[in-house]
């Protein structure tokens, strides 16, 4: 991933149960604001999701889009990486990121790295704002989520 942007959250819930959060995608619709619809498209043999696609309404950007998951390196309690990569869109030109999930003795750390790029031109300090934000309300709402479920 070039050029992307990070932050992240602690979660007071084992890698595991982020982990799950993270991986019932037709659940995003109740808890990510921005996402209106989710559709599998394809799984793994281990029934972990390979395509998914995603309805957005961000406000000013509005797509509909492909994302590929990979989710080797995941231990048996949830601790690892997944990683997702645009397969298509109609406005963006890359969506590719990672969550990197520790666990520790008061849960979980979550880490988020997303490189974005959309098709118009748009100036490069102007991306890695979306990007933060984009990332900021993403672990909120992932811990709001997790947390809730606890």
């Amino acid at each position: 991933m070039t050029e992307s942007t990070s932050s992240s959250i602690h979660i007071s819930a084992d890698p595991g149960a982020v982990l799950d959060v993270i991986a019932d995608f037709e659940a995003y619709p109740q808890w990510a604001e921005q996402v209106k619809s989710v559709s599998i498209l394809s799984e793994d043999g281990d029934g972990w999701a390979d395509q998914v696609e995603f309805v957005l309404d961000a406000g000013a950007v509005k797509d509909t889009y492909v994302l590929e998951y990979d989710w080797d390196g995941i231990a048996e309690d949830g601790s690892g990486a997944v990683t997702w990569q645009l397969v298509r869109a109609g406005v963006l030109k890359a969506l590719d990121g990672t969550y990197t999930l520790t666990g520790d003795a008061d849960g979980t750390q979550v880490d988020y790295a997303l490189a974005v790029d959309v098709k118009i031109p748009m100036i490069g300090m102007l991306k890695r704002k979306a990007e933060k934000l984009i990332i900021d309300t993403a672990l909120k709402e992932l811990k709001k989520r997790v947390e809730s479920l606890g």
